[in-house]
């Protein structure tokens, strides 16, 4: 095996030069984990993080990442920063209804993304369906930590019993599209138009996914 984190140390590309790099495996090095199956040559350094439950402790930075989306992105159509303060209120609703809020942390503590299920709609009739969110932190995207936010999610709501997740997705966000395809959600709508940031109208997305029969 061609001695990667070694690599790492003198900078990744002197790794990319290295020849015949493809094992198939992910190596870790110490704050990086390293994903080398995608082609000989082809070295990608990701952090090595965990996904967990959320705590309150956690929301200054869930705050923060959401506020990056906000100013920079369509990923949400709000226009300003929230408080921290309504982050707060969001967090105990979802503890008092016992839906998952989930961060991605690196092994330094610095949580680098949340993931999270959300009541569709207040009435009874739709208390088996979920909406989904998914967000990382700017410096991090396109590392595979949306993965690793999705995954468990899924398996959470499998567990709580619910029927399906909806993703409603802003049709020009190829990546979360990517994403939320990758595991199982089927486009079954779209809205032309229906959203308007940065000086102009946006589409939306409706992706679904089930989870299985109600017991």
């Amino acid at each position: 095996m061609v001695p990667i984190c070694g690599a790492l140390r003198e900078g990744i590309s002197a790794a990319r030069s290295t020849p015949k790099v493809m094992t198939g495996r992910r190596q870790t090095c110490g704050d990086f984990a390293v994903d080398n199956h995608l082609r000989p040559g082809k070295i990608v350094a990701m952090p090595a993080v965990t996904t967990r439950p959320a705590v309150a402790s956690d929301l200054e930075m869930i705050s923060s990442i959401y506020n990056q989306a906000v100013l920079s992105t369509t990923a949400s159509y709000d226009y300003d920063p929230e408080p921290l303060e309504r982050r707060l209120t969001w967090y105990q609703e979802h503890l008092s209804m016992d839906l998952p809020v989930l961060v991605a942390v690196k092994s330094d503590g610095e949580v680098v993304g949340w993931s999270s299920l959300s009541p569709y709609h207040r009435r009874p009739g739709f208390k088996f369906t979920v909406e989904n969110s998914v967000y990382v932190a700017s410096t991090y995207r396109g590392q595979g930590i949306g993965k690793q936010l999705l995954e468990p999610l899924i398996t959470r709501g499998a567990e709580l019993g619910l029927h399906s997740i909806i993703a409603a997705i802003d049709t020009t966000n190829e990546a979360s599209l990517r994403l939320h395809r990758r595991y199982g959600f089927s486009e079954v709508g779209r809205f032309p138009e229906v959203g308007f940031k940065f000086g102009r109208w946006l589409d939306v997305a409706y992706l679904l996914r089930r989870l299985g029969p109600i017991s």
